[in-house]
């Protein structure tokens, strides 16, 4: 083989392997997973146009949760059972259905489209103090009595969806 022509394979071969290794990226990098519905079957079987329907899933990825916090005046920790926070999304879909003219053999489209949308979501959790204060100066370093605490600490959402509703001409 010519040195050009191993040249030439080369850089064919790295130009090919380039481009696959930039069109297949990882889900879990892009944060979502595609979720094609395959209706081709259905249509070559109904002889009718079916719509075309694809989805994204958001992969959900847990967070760190956050520890407990001591303060001053407290004997136990102020969250004993710590909110987990979970980030992850609302899915996305793409549903683009065939629309007859009454009249004439044309067709147009309808289509809806939701975009994946961030979800942030914490679990809830528990804040518990005892009947006892901590150690103090004022008694020779014994704790007082008080009144037990119980709180639990509210779960939360945070989303922002949305929707985009098209029509127009052609499939």
């Amino acid at each position: 083989m010519k040195p050009t022509t191993r040249g030439t394979l080369a850089a064919l071969v790295a130009g090919a392997a380039a481009a696959v290794g930039a069109a297949a990226t990882p889900a879990a990098a892009a944060g979502t997973a595609p979720l094609p519905v395959p209706l081709g079957g259905a249509e070559s079987a109904l002889g009718m146009e079916l719509p075309s329907v694809r989805g994204e899933l958001p992969l959900p990825a847990p967070g760190s949760p956050e520890g407990p916090r001591f303060t001053e005046g407290r004997l136990l920790p102020e969250r004993a059972v710590p909110r987990l926070p979970v980030e992850g999304g609302l899915p996305g879909l793409d549903v683009r259905a065939p629309l007859a003219h009454v009249l004439g053999d044309g067709f147009d489209h309808v289509g809806v489209r939701t975009a994946p949308s961030g979800l942030r979501a914490v679990s809830p959790g528990l804040s518990v103090d005892g009947p006892l204060t901590g150690p103090g100066a004022g008694r020779a370093g014994l704790p007082e009595l008080t009144l037990p605490e119980l709180g639990v600490l509210t779960p939360a959402l945070q989303t922002v969806p949305g929707a985009d509703l098209t029509t127009g001409s052609g499939l």
